[in-house]
């Protein structure tokens, strides 16, 4: 298996709050990190808040085709309304690369949050049937964007549930979770089951709000 560290890592999304947050953790952990957004000034904005945070130069901001093209293993973290259109532009930079999806599909009422049905299944389902020459997998979908922004915070515990199809591609993005001190990477199954994995985010989102904690998931027995 390739080693994460010799490889470029995308986030398209990386303005948002999820997206900057892994951004920064990789960052600082060594990676070379390329943020990605349909602006590119906001895009280096943000690469910029990541180089000082972390003291690293290794960050650079790009539009997100700019993203997509300069990078080996792509996390796709924007918003689900914008999702299959974001996607499906990026087939070609995307082409032959190591996809990751951690977009969860939610609605938001006055009830709290609750899972939105997608016709493909999941958001990473949709990802794949969009991107047929990518190796699509699902990952980073229950890591508490508060947690990952403050640095305070040297180790985060918890596990990271890799989904896909492809034992290569789901070993290296195992790999990718563990250069975050404390993350563990388990392999959660196929592509197929990736949908009761986003909808869990909102049971996560509903166990947050009533603990007013920052609660991720954690596997026992392995």
């Amino acid at each position: 298996m390739t080693d994460i560290r010799e490889l470029t890592v995308g986030v398209l999304g990386g303005t948002g709050a999820q997206g900057k947050g892994l951004a920064l953790r990789w960052a600082k952990a060594g990676l070379k990190v390329v943020i990605g957004s349909r602006n590119a000034e906001r895009a280096e904005a943000a690469a910029e808040e990541v180089r000082a945070a972390t003291g690293v130069g290794h960050v650079a901001g790009a539009d997100n085709e700019g993203c997509a093209a300069q990078s080996d293993v792509v996390l796709v973290a924007v918003p689900w309304d914008g999702h299959a259109d974001t996607v499906a532009s990026l087939r070609a930079p995307l082409a032959g690369k190591v996809v990751i999806d951690c977009v969860n599909p939610l609605g938001f009422d006055k009830q709290g949050p609750y899972a939105l049905p997608v016709p493909e299944g999941s958001a990473a389902q949709q990802a794949a049937a969009l991107l047929p020459e990518s190796r699509v997998t699902a990952a980073f979908h229950h890591v508490s964007a508060v947690t990952l922004a403050d640095l305070a915070v040297e180790s985060i515990e918890g596990d990271v549930l890799v989904l896909g199809d492809d034992r290569e591609a789901t070993d290296l993005v195992r790999a990718l979770a563990e250069t975050v001190p404390g993350f563990r990477g388990v392999y959660g199954g196929r592509l197929r089951n990736a949908g009761q994995v986003e909808a869990f985010t909102a049971n996560l989102i509903a166990i947050n709000r009533r603990y007013k904690a920052h609660a991720g998931l954690k596997i026992t027995g392995l």
